[in-house]
């Protein structure tokens, strides 16, 4: 159901005094997705993950019981993992993909590449 004019000029005012009260909380309310969380808890999980098979390759040496303590932070992070992935789901994996083509990954890795192609380049004029 649409919301009304005077619904409509209501939610704006609202909206315009959070941006004039609290811009950092409006951005961060624009920006969060359904999403966000889970995938936070996915990157949380999965550094866990790695840090289970760490501790079970490196203390296998020392004991086979603290050993067994890795296995079980890998089992844990697993699980947090799958429960959250499924949380995600197909249509959040979309959005994920799609905020990634629309510049997210480099924002992530910081423009590496290009900084890389750019100096690569700069060599190339430099020596020739």
């Amino acid at each position: 159901m649409p919301l009304s004019e005077d619904e409509q000029r209501i939610l704006g005012e609202i909206e315009s005094h959070l941006y004039e009260s609290d811009p950092e909380l409006a951005r961060e309310v624009a920006e969060t997705t359904v999403y966000t969380h889970a995938f936070r808890n996915i990157k949380w999980a999965a550094l866990g993950l790695l840090a289970g098979i760490v501790i079970m390759v490196w203390l296998l040496s020392v004991s086979f019981l603290l050993s067994f303590g890795g296995f079980l932070v890998m089992l844990v992070s697993l699980l947090f993992l799958e429960r959250n992935a499924r949380r995600v789901g197909r249509a959040g994996l979309g959005q994920m993909t799609q905020s990634m083509r629309g510049g997210g990954f480099r924002d992530v890795v910081g423009g590496a590449g290009s900084r890389m192609r750019e100096r690569f380049d700069r060599d190339n004029r430099n020596g020739n």
